[in-house]
């Protein structure tokens, strides 16, 4: 029997790689699905993309530019737990890439 609970914990994930964002995202998934009550919803976020212009030559050619940009992409995991569990000391342990920034919230 499946019982809702109303704790639940969020946890933002922000990356310039996409591919270490999955795999963390799925670390996340898999620690969690260890305990049978929790429940897990991702959320996928548009990714945030700053271009950057530069002129190529300081001095001549103003109409000579460079382009840069830097893709940050995000996910929003929502869990759903039993109070009974620590699940904030699951999340803390875990050990996430360095290139992920996490943030975890409480409500």
């Amino acid at each position: 029997m499946i019982t809702k609970t109303n704790e639940k914990i969020r946890v933002k994930l922000e990356s310039f790689n996409h591919e270490l964002l999955v795999s963390s995202c799925q670390k996340i998934i898999d620690l969690t699905q260890n305990n049978e009550s929790t429940t897990l919803k991702v959320v996928s976020l548009p990714t945030d993309k700053r271009i950057y212009c530069v002129l190529r030559s300081p001095h001549v050619d103003k109409d000579s530019r460079e382009h840069f940009e830097i893709r940050i992409h995000k996910r929003i995991l929502e869990i759903y737990y039993d109070s009974t569990i620590n699940i904030f000391e699951l999340l803390t342990k875990s050990d996430l890439p360095s290139g992920v920034l996490y943030k975890i919230c409480i409500s």
